[in-house]
């Protein structure tokens, strides 16, 4: 018996899969050519913690004038494979420097990975898509990425040099993408 070979798809063919008016209200990313559902169940929660989170850092990023702020459902084009299986992740809220971005983003997919991805936790995600995620943003570019855990109300900060947990009593800092950034974890979190 042979295995059904998969299809591959593109960004720009995701990109028109996409634009369909059936699919709306997909959560989808594309995976080194496969689409994967990202519906993960997100709720007032997760939106506050998400607003939060890109006010926070949006309003110093506008403040010194260091680059562009996207929110959720803007996609970027983590890698382009030449046989068709390209990565596309979006961010629950993502961070490009101006150098990298001295325009303003076109519309479509934002070409290249984010300097800083966060991802925010919802009690449907997938500890295992998440991780695989995490190590996406840092395989093709992205220097700082934070998941925000709501329920436990930690911050794991990754770099391609590890991970390292932040807890309400700890302050967060924008290491060498954010310099000069900081925050109390607990300002993040609704009380």
């Amino acid at each position: 018996m042979l295995a059904e070979q998969q299809k591959f798809i593109s960004a720009d063919e995701f990109w028109e899969l996409l634009q369909r008016p059936e699919n709306a209200d997909k959560r989808w990313e594309l995976i080194e050519g496969v689409i994967h559902d990202m519906a993960g169940g997100t709720g007032g929660e997760h939106g506050e913690v998400t607003h939060q989170t890109g006010r926070l850092i949006g309003n110093f990023v506008a403040e010194h004038k260091l680059g562009r702020m996207t929110a959720a459902e803007t996609c970027y084009v983590l890698f382009k494979n030449p046989d068709g299986k390209d990565t596309v992740q979006c961010p629950d809220i993502a961070f490009v420097t101006l150098e990298r971005a001295p325009k303003p983003f076109a519309s479509g997919y934002v070409p290249f990975a984010p300097d800083l991805a966060v991802e925010v936790m919802s009690p449907g995600n997938d500890a295992i898509v998440i991780h695989n995620k995490v190590l996406n943003y840092l395989r093709y570019g992205t220097r700082l990425v934070w998941i925000i855990y709501p329920d436990s109300q930690t911050i794991v900060v990754h770099t391609k040099a590890g991970a390292k947990t932040y807890t309400v009593d700890d302050t967060l800092d924008g290491g060498d993408v954010l310099a000069e950034f900081k925050i109390a974890v607990r300002d993040i979190f609704p009380s």
